[in-house]
């Protein structure tokens, strides 16, 4: 990773980092020593903002004293960890490591060690749970203190243990009405308690918006490394490293970099702002639109505007274009109506 930090140091127009982010896997299986070593690469080529967000993905289960502890001495100043559910019925169905109780524990410990900026991850949905745990879940989430939460329902990947499970009737399906209710509630309930609700999976406390993934929702530029991770140019290429480790690491063992990249295409820049801004509290910048496309696509989009505003499922504000959180669930299929293919 350090060799293609070096090869990579151009890529990037701003040297001036305002993120930066360790995560895409178990980044916390690392020693701290490794975190540190990767860091330092880093600042060889790049310099960083005096308040600059470091970000560490954490399982509960590696957040031990003495990694916390290490970890505190370093500009690492903000955790996201992967809790999922401080239940043990959607924990074991999710297959993850960790149990309730080191869920929360590991919240509580990273709290004692100064880690205040933290981000934990929630999943609603899941046939093992309903709406009273839903709420047990969030009245927990809202004890423990964590200013940022993101939440996203359970979908049944291809050829994982839960489809297996679900075709032989062992697990009931997830259902979307079901989904459907928990996610507003989700919406309500961390509103009453003093959270925005700033991406349609994303929820933060004031000055806790996650600063690396705005970056991603408003078209800017980022590098990512090391196997799998992906690129954008803040423009039209967007790139991703091979996921293979070995031919990774054969690839920069000869000075070579183990990237395919794509140029995107005016239809496929055009969609990827419909999509991204739609799920944002920022909406579509029109202006952005109206200056970067040609008049034939901006046409298309007026047309196929023009009935979903008169629907209220789409609104205009301060020359943006948004999608009123009373509907920001159907927020995916409201954006790829108004693609242009």
């Amino acid at each position: 990773m350090k060799t293609e930090i070096l090869l990579r140091k151009d890529e990037l127009q701003n040297k001036n980092l305002k993120s930066l982010y360790f995560g895409g896997g178990t980044p916390s299986i690392l020693s701290v020593d490794e975190i540190s070593s990767l860091i330092d690469e880093i600042l060889q080529h790049f310099s960083f903002e005096n308040d600059i967000e470091v970000t560490l993905e954490a399982n509960p289960d590696d957040l031990d004293k003495n990694f916390l502890k290490q970890l505190a001495g370093t500009p690492v100043n903000r955790l996201s960890i992967g809790t999922q559910s401080f239940f043990e019925e959607d924990l074991k169905l999710m297959n993850r490591a960790h149990s309730a109780s080191e869920a929360e524990s590991s919240i509580k410990r990273a709290q004692d060690f100064g880690f205040e900026n933290l981000s934990i991850d929630l999943i609603y949905g899941s046939p093992t749970s309903n709406l009273e745990i839903w709420k047990e879940n969030l009245n927990k989430t809202i004890a423990l203190e964590v200013p940022h939460i993101s939440s996203y329902a359970l979908t049944v990947e291809p050829k994982t243990a839960l489809e297996n499970w679900i075709s032989k009737g062992k697990v009931k399906s997830p259902k979307e009405e079901e989904q459907n209710k928990e996610f507003y509630y989700l919406s309500d309930f961390l509103k009453d308690n003093g959270f925005e609700h700033y991406e349609v999976s994303n929820f933060a406390k004031s000055g806790f918006y996650s600063r690396h993934n705005s970056a991603y929702w408003k078209y800017q530029e980022y590098l990512g490394i090391g196997p799998s991770a992906h690129s954008y140019n803040g423009f039209d290429v967007r790139s991703w490293n091979i996921a293979n480790n070995q031919q990774y690491i054969k690839k920069l063992n000869g000075k070579l970099l183990a990237k395919e990249e794509e140029i995107l295409s005016k239809e496929d820049q055009f969609n990827e702002m419909i999509m991204i801004g739609l799920r944002t509290i920022w909406g579509v910048d029109l202006q952005s639109l109206q200056n970067k496309f040609s008049e034939r696509m901006l046409e298309h989009f007026r047309v196929e505007i023009k009935p979903k505003i008169e629907e209220g499922i789409l609104i205009i504000e301060n020359d943006h274009l948004k999608i009123p959180e009373k509907h920001w669930f159907m927020a995916d299929g409201i954006a790829s109506d108004l693609f242009i293919v």
